[in-house]
């Protein structure tokens, strides 16, 4: 295959590249600077400007365009950016894909979707849209691919999890903290914290590229959701380290501000209904398995 991405430079992005070229497929990558690479092709989403050449005889294109949610502490002006750098880009891509004839539209989205009220219920693909900023920003997220679908492109919206990497997200900022020892629950503990591993989101985007069946809102999230309690003992017992601590919700709110409600002390039970029903074989099945292979500890889970 030819697939094209967009945000190619990021943590899963870099992960998807050297998956796609290690399984023998042709790469493109959009970049906003001048190329310096044959498999790169400038583009401008402010501008929507994309040069043609990029999509000519490609099979897919996976948009992984987003600045990071935990960055930095929301206010009116992030929250803009948040929603500029992946709205925008979007619906650019989706109107290129559509006029280009490119059969399969992979685009990002988040989990929170479905909002942080959710508690213990367990929500597939099927659940609304929640309330909130970041279910807003997923729900507008996946209405610029608009375009994609009235043209009859085959569409998957990856609803994705915290995906587990070693080299960074949030595991890359826990590892530090866990190994001193420094590790503890957020809150009460008992809200959701959704996972996935990387090896299993990239997985879960190829199969969605190949599988003719998956169109629509997918769960990329571990078939065992586990709640911000289990996921800490399970960290601490992956790294042999003791979980002593607790960080009070008040204090997230007073550190973090917003995000904290709703990405740290809120999270969904989704489960990945779609990719299950699909036949998606999943590597790390439980949040030890997958704690495990993301920190190079497989022996121990």
């Amino acid at each position: 295959m030819k697939v094209v991405i967009a945000g190619s430079s990021g943590l899963i992005g870099t992960a998807l590249v050297a998956a796609l070229r290690r399984d023998g497929h042709d790469v493109a990558r959009l970049v906003r600077r001048t190329p310096n690479a044959p498999d790169e092709y400038r583009w401008d989403p402010a501008r929507a400007d994309l040069d043609e050449r990029a999509l000519r005889g490609a099979d897919a294109v996976v948009n992984l365009c987003g600045a990071g949610i935990g960055r930095r502490r929301w206010n009116g002006s992030y929250k803009q950016e948040l929603r500029d750098s992946r709205i925008t880009p979007t619906d650019v891509l989706s109107n290129a894909v559509a006029a280009a004839g490119v059969p399969v539209l992979v685009n990002a989205s988040g989990v929170h979707f479905y909002g942080g009220a959710t508690g213990s219920r367990v929500v597939d693909e099927t659940a609304p849209a929640g309330t909130g900023f970041l279910a807003t920003l997923c729900r507008d997220w996946e209405a610029a691919t608009k375009p994609a679908i009235d043209a009859g492109v085959r569409t998957v919206l990856l609803r994705s999890a915290v995906v587990l990497s070693h080299g960074g997200g949030m595991l890359g900022m826990l590892q530090p903290l866990y190994s001193l020892g420094l590790g503890g629950r957020l809150g009460n503990g008992r809200q959701y914290t959704p996972w996935i591993s990387m090896a299993d989101e990239i997985g879960a985007i190829v199969f969605a590229i190949t599988n003719d069946s998956i169109s629509g809102p997918i769960n990329a999230v571990g078939p065992a959701p586990v709640t911000n309690a289990e996921f800490n003992r399970a960290l601490g017992r992956i790294l042999h380290r003791p979980t002593p601590f607790v960080v009070p919700a008040f204090a997230l709110r007073a550190l973090i501000g917003e995000f904290a409600e709703e990405a740290i002390l809120h999270g969904p039970r989704a489960i990945p209904t779609v990719l299950e029903e699909a036949g998606y074989p999943f590597q790390h099945q439980t949040i030890g398995a997958a704690l495990a292979a993301s920190l190079g500890h497989d022996g121990d889970r």
